[in-house]
């Protein structure tokens, strides 16, 4: 199993939030999300799980592995599941008349 999790550094709604990621698989990550943490099916964000600072201990107890958030993604990217987010097509502009 190479579920991983990063600090708790990133802040949204008053609370700090770590990211857990899988390195082999999203079904891993997904079986690991709902047995380990109860967290449910509709809380994943595309190829990570945001998780709450309060359940950061249970994930590394149920096993995942501490890493920081580069390593985090290093190691997403190296297996090919990150989702990247899709970029607005740039608009070639009118040359201005004149």
């Amino acid at each position: 199993m190479a579920v991983l999790i990063d600090t708790p550094v990133w802040p949204f709604r008053g609370r700090r939030w770590s990211h857990l990621v899988s390195d082999v698989s999203h079904d891993e990550l997904h079986a690991f999300a709902a047995t380990a943490l109860d967290i449910p099916r509709r809380a994943f964000q595309g190829d990570h799980y945001d998780v709450p600072e309060e359940l950061y201990d249970a994930a590394l107890a149920a096993g995942a592995e501490a890493v920081g958030c580069r390593e985090l993604l290093h190691r997403l990217l190296a297996a090919g599941l990150r989702v990247r987010k899709p970029r607005d097509p740039v608009v070639p502009r009118e040359p201005a008349a004149g």
